[in-house]
């Protein structure tokens, strides 16, 4: 099985539509999954859930997707820096009032997590599971420089073992580890990067039960012309429109004393 794995799409329309073209002009792929936050910081979050549906792409609820559905107080975002965290309540407000009723219980339907057997449940073959964050919360945030122990912590609360794939978003930024023979897999984004890279990234995971999984990284390039006009002509901040042209580099910010914060 080869599986295509998208997070983060963050209502970025044209980074979404690119992505899926690519994997339809590949003829290689036998399932896509979505691993959430499909909404925020960009003017369409109806059309990239609803593009969705209509694909048949199932998939898991990211922290975005969650908090929008129910109402809470704050995206449970980490932020780079003090406008970071202005600008993403701004984000996370303007989504809110946005969102169609029918978009918001589709957001509210998606699952926790969803397990995968590529090679059927009649064996005791690999597991891919697929989460947002972490096994305990779509909140927490895996980064590549968590030591092992923290990656063997979640892939016991996930239940995973030798063989099995972790796969995950929530970062931005795309990577692979294995230890102690689980995969860890975060996938990137999909509508907002924050490696550098201003391109669309997903994964593709071949899992056929021999010599381990193989692991993909995709970067797509996509009309960013168009995402950056579709913000500047909404009421959302600008500054959504550059992060998606620096692949997330923040420009240095000044602090009271004069020294710079680079987020």
């Amino acid at each position: 099985m080869r599986y295509a794995l998208i997070s983060d799409i963050h209502a970025n329309l044209p980074a979404h539509e690119a992505v899926l073209a690519h994997l339809d002009g590949r003829g290689d792929i036998d399932a896509v999954y979505h691993l959430g936050d499909l909404v925020g910081y960009a003017p369409w979050p109806n059309e990239v859930v609803a593009l969705l549906r209509e694909r048949g792409i199932m998939g898991v609820a990211g922290n975005y997707d969650s908090t929008v559905a129910t109402d809470y107080k704050h995206c449970g975002c980490k932020y780079e820096d003090p406008r970071q965290e202005e600008l993403s309540h701004f984000s996370y407000d303007w989504t809110r009032a946005h969102v169609t009723a029918q978009t918001k219980r589709r957001l509210g339907s998606l699952p926790f997590r969803i397990d995968l057997r590529p090679l059927g449940g009649h064996t005791a073959g690999p597991r891919l599971i697929l989460i947002h964050g972490s096994p305990v919360l779509n909140t927490v945030y895996w980064t590549e420089d968590r030591p092992d122990s923290f990656c063997l912590k979640m892939a016991g609360a996930a239940g995973a073992k030798a063989g099995d794939v972790v796969a995950f978003g929530h970062t931005h930024k795309p990577w692979h580890r294995v230890i102690e023979g689980v995969h860890f897999v975060n996938t990137g984004s999909v509508g907002r990067p924050k490696d550098g890279d201003w391109r669309a990234c997903y994964v593709v995971l071949s899992m056929d039960g021999g010599g381990g999984p193989g692991v993909e990284f995709v970067r797509v390039e996509y009309d960013i012309d168009r995402a950056v006009r579709g913000i500047v002509d909404s009421d959302l901040p600008d500054a959504f429109a550059e992060y998606l042209r620096t692949g997330g580099v923040l420009a240095p910010v000044r602090g009271a004393e004069g020294e710079v914060n680079r987020g």
